[in-house]
């Protein structure tokens, strides 16, 4: 697609209050494939009053009209999959098969069920002798990242729509074409002027005007937990409401009773996935001590068969990242039994998948998210100390467990400090909650309770 040079705003693409450009890179072969302007305060600043003049027009249009605005974004978005899929893979390097599959296919799932959910979702109901009403919480101000760059914003913009509220969006700097192409598909679906508001720009300048201008009622964020910290820190001060969906380091725990090959095959597949850029990624393989070195042999092998399936990651930055963290597992005694810190190609930001054995629970790769194709498998002694391992670290989004009865996985399930729990490979749910404890974040996503996230509540008392 040709890239716009200016921000969606007011129901029409109106030029930046500034100069100054951010190139987007394809990650494949290092060449631009288009430019967006770099947004600033003052364009923030319009698209949060374009939005605010939009309000009380959308929250007062009946949830059956919202429902069909949004059923015509799910067509719009399902009609123009193949240029949403070609859009992905230029700026995040994503293989064409898989951004067709996933990077365009779930987003129209995902508009669709919040299509269903505005039309039939109880927006008052009686409580004793009160009617509790349910209304848009205001202007939203989402901010998302390049990893999934279209399913994180019709994760964010389509209950934010269900709900009556209007938006400004500030995508990644990364993957900015395809939020442009997004925009586009709002106006052909019909949404009213001012509802849906585009800036693209850099997080320290666009993202923070965004994160912290008064007319803004919520903020939701995905990305990383140290900028997360920032946002709600910025909203506390300001008592504004946030939604964080932050970093993962997801356990994918294989207790005995399992079938070893297929836990091991889906864990590596699971961690291979989008080039490892996925915060649920099950990037902590937990293997019970009997089993342990056929675990490890059948994930070398696995991971070997990933050298030309998957694509780079996203950028020479992020590429510089998961090599020095694969380097730092060499250095702290990790075994390195598959890929490794060398650059695998000479033109293009790839890493090779990379897997790891005798890694202990303290080593720098088992707690902190790297975010790239590498895979760290610990062992353990008995459930308690599978348990232990699993809960040791500061986040909490996903993990999986397998074994040889459901009820047994289940059981084992329940015990983990985590938002989401793949049970002997549970396949993913549209309506289903997305979100984590402990540092992985606040709120969730997805389903009634991600519309619930952009609704707030009175009482009339009778």
């Amino acid at each position: 697609m040709k890239a716009h040079d200016g921000m969606y705003i007011d129901g029409a693409w109106r030029p930046a209050a500034g100069t100054d450009t951010i190139e987007v890179v394809n990650p494949v072969d290092e060449q631009v494939v288009g430019r967006v302007p770099a947004g600033t305060a003052q364009d923030v600043d319009a698209a949060v009053r374009a939005a605010r003049a939009a309000l009380p027009a959308w929250a007062a249009t009946p949830p059956a009209e919202r429902a069909a605005r949004l059923a015509a974004l799910r067509d719009v978005l399902g009609a123009r999959k193949d240029e949403i899929a070609e859009t992905v893979t230029a700026e995040l390097g994503s293989p064409l098969a898989f951004s067709q599959a996933v990077h365009a296919g779930v987003p129209v799932l995902v508009a669709g069920s919040y299509a269903e959910l505005a039309a039939t979702h109880a927006f008052e109901e009686k409580v004793g002798n009160s009617v509790v009403h349910q209304e848009p919480v205001g202007v939203v101000g989402a901010i998302t990242p390049w990893n999934y760059p279209l399913h994180q914003i019709v994760a964010k913009v389509a209950p934010a729509l269900a709900a009556g509220c209007t938006i400004v969006l500030k995508p990644a700097e990364d993957t900015p074409l395809t939020a442009q192409l997004f925009a586009e598909a709002v106006a052909q679906a019909g949404v009213p002027a001012g509802v849906f508001n585009l800036v693209t720009g850099l997080g320290p300048v666009a993202g923070q005007a965004l994160a912290e201008h008064p007319d803004v009622d919520l903020v939701s964020f995905t990305g990383s937990t140290a900028v997360g910290r920032r946002i709600g820190a910025a909203a506390g001060a300001a008592v504004k409401r946030v939604a964080l969906e932050l970093g993962g380091k997801s356990a994918n725990v294989i207790l005995p009773s399992a079938d070893l090959a297929k836990a091991v095959n889906v864990g590596v597949a699971n961690v291979m996935s989008n080039s490892g850029q996925t915060c649920s990624a099950w990037t902590r393989m937990l293997v019970h001590d009997s089993r342990y070195e056929e675990a490890v042999e059948l994930a070398a092998a696995a991971a070997a068969k990933y050298g030309d399936r998957i694509g780079p990651v996203v950028s020479a930055k992020q590429q510089a990242r998961v090599r020095s963290y694969i380097e730092k597992g060499v250095a702290e005694g990790a075994r390195l039994v598959a890929g490794g810190p060398e650059a695998p190609r000479a033109q293009g930001y790839f890493v090779s998948p990379t897997v790891f054995a005798d890694v202990e629970p303290g080593m720098t790769i088992a707690q902190e998210e790297i975010f790239g194709p590498v895979l760290s498998i610990l062992r353990y002694q008995d459930e308690e100390d599978a348990v232990r391992i699993a809960n040791g670290t500061v986040y909490g989004l996903a993990g999986a467990v397998w074994a040889g009865e459901e009820a047994e996985a289940v059981a084992f399930a329940r015990r983990l400090d985590t938002g989401q729990v793949d049970i002997n490979g549970g396949r993913f749910n549209p309506l289903a909650p997305f979100g984590g404890y402990k540092q992985s974040g606040v709120g969730r996503e997805l389903g009634t309770h991600g519309l619930s996230e952009y609704l707030q509540t009175k009482s009339f008392q009778f």
